[in-house]
């Protein structure tokens, strides 16, 4: 079941985890759709499409593996389709809600959406080399790397209040779980060019209860095999 977002913190004191237990965020892109194969950028202005087939492989077996582990006690997504379908397959599997957060939603890249990275290269020579250099520069009609970082991180902590001590599944998009390990790092923002994060991967972000993050993994995808 897919419930609405509350952008209020669970009250103080409400979680059940030990003291000292850390905030385990797992980082799961979304599976493949259509467009993932041929690697078009998908943002959050375009067409909103749904999961392929292969992607609709990907979701069930992660679901499979996290019922495994036992370990995900919430599941947190994207309000795009491909990213609720995800999260749902998984949710179904372990007996859990979906929460959306608006916040994890994937970067809008404007006129550049649907488009591979050669065509926006011929259309938008000057805007693709801006966008690779700078986290303040925007596709046509689009959204900057900036402004993705700012609402993710804020995203980040409402999830650390809400679901302090416990670990969470976090359904999203290339863009925003590349913020997070980015953050987690404190790296700068090129490093966003330097990561690789398929279609369903997993990686795992833990937080101390003063907010320090530690990496645990990245760009899991033996459960795909």
């Amino acid at each position: 079941m897919t419930g609405a977002y509350d952008p209020e913190p669970a009250p103080p004191g409400s979680s059940t985890a030990a003291p000292g237990t850390p905030t385990t965020l797992l980082l799961l892109r979304h599976g493949e759709t259509a467009l993932t194969p041929h690697k078009r950028f998908s943002g959050s202005g375009g067409s909103d499409p749904s999961l392929s087939a292969a992607g609709r492989r990907q979701a069930e077996a992660t679901a499979a593996m996290l019922a495994a582990r036992g370990t995900v006690q919430a599941v947190v997504a994207s309000p795009l389709r491909r990213c609720r379908e995800t999260a749902e397959a998984v949710a179904a599997r372990l007996g859990l809600d979906v929460r959306i957060d608006e916040g994890l939603r994937e970067a809008d890249f404007g006129a550049w959406d649907g488009l591979t990275s050669a065509e926006v290269r011929q259309r938008y020579p000057d805007e693709l080399a801006a966008w690779l250099r700078s986290p303040t520069a925007t596709p046509s009609g689009g959204e900057s790397f900036e402004n993705v970082a700012r609402r993710v991180a804020l995203s980040r902590d409402r999830l650390l209040a809400r679901y302090a001590g416990r670990t969470v599944l976090v359904v999203s998009h290339v863009t925003p779980v590349r913020q997070l390990i980015r953050l987690a790092f404190d790296a700068p923002p090129e490093a966003l060019f330097r990561m690789e994060t398929a279609a369903a991967s997993v990686s795992t972000v833990a937080y101390d209860a003063y907010g320090s993050a530690s990496v645990r993994s990245l760009n899991d995808t033996s459960h795909l095999r």
